[in-house]
């Protein structure tokens, strides 16, 4: 009896080894990508935004389900090119009357607060790529509410490998950079809603060719 005692902590260490043993399907490891075209994976791809309220706090919210398209050869990094379309009606925060509001139609016919209830998607335009090491600044042009301006993402790579479920050969990315949304015709509450707006993007794309 004594010596079962004295096993059961091992016993119960057996399943947190076995499971510290398992590796992830994505490793943040260059040598894992391979050159081709890739597609975003849609449920995965996130671009999350965030504006001070009153000078109190944060307030954040997030895009989903942004598609387009990559093409990336780990040999010369600096031919790459990205494309990123992102419905603008899908936006999502915490508060349901927020959300509303920034898809609410304009006052007697007039413009929109913020998006309005029927947005065109926005996009963003690779032009050029600086790449250094597993880092990049991607130049590009972001249309958004029908204005078109220049940005600069700040890029790092995260992971490759494959999808454990589809088997698709998959690469991450994570990047940030601020916009100035006036910029873009969305003037509403500023100064006591911040003009800038923290861009916060991450992207998973998964092999096509």
């Amino acid at each position: 009896m004594r010596k079962l005692l004295l096993a059961l902590p091992l016993l119960a260490a057996v399943p947190l080894m076995a499971q510290s043993a398992l590796q992830l399907p994505g490793v943040a490891d260059v040598s894992r990508v391979t050159a081709g075209t890739y597609q975003t994976d849609p449920g995965h791809t996130l671009i999350g935004w965030r504006v001070s309220h009153f000078g109190f706090n944060d307030y954040f919210g997030i895009f989903g389900d942004s598609t387009g398209t990559l093409t990336l050869d780990p040999k010369n990094p600096n031919a790459a090119s990205v494309d990123i379309t992102i419905p603008v009606g899908k936006v999502t925060t915490a508060s349901a009357g927020l959300t509303g509001h920034l898809l609410r139609a304009g006052k007697d016919g007039g413009n929109a607060d913020f998006f309005g209830p029927a947005p065109a998607d926005a996009k963003f335009v690779s032009t050029k790529v600086e790449a250094s090491g597993t880092k990049a600044k991607i130049s590009g042009n972001l249309t958004l509410n029908g204005v078109t301006k220049p940005v600069v993402l700040d890029a790092t790579f995260t992971g490759a490998g494959n999808n454990p479920f589809n088997k698709k050969a998959t690469v991450g990315f994570h990047a940030t950079t601020t916009i100035k949304r006036s910029e873009f015709g969305v003037s509403y509450g500023i100064p006591v809603v911040s003009d800038e707006v923290a861009l916060d993007i991450s992207v998973a794309f998964e092999k096509t060719s």
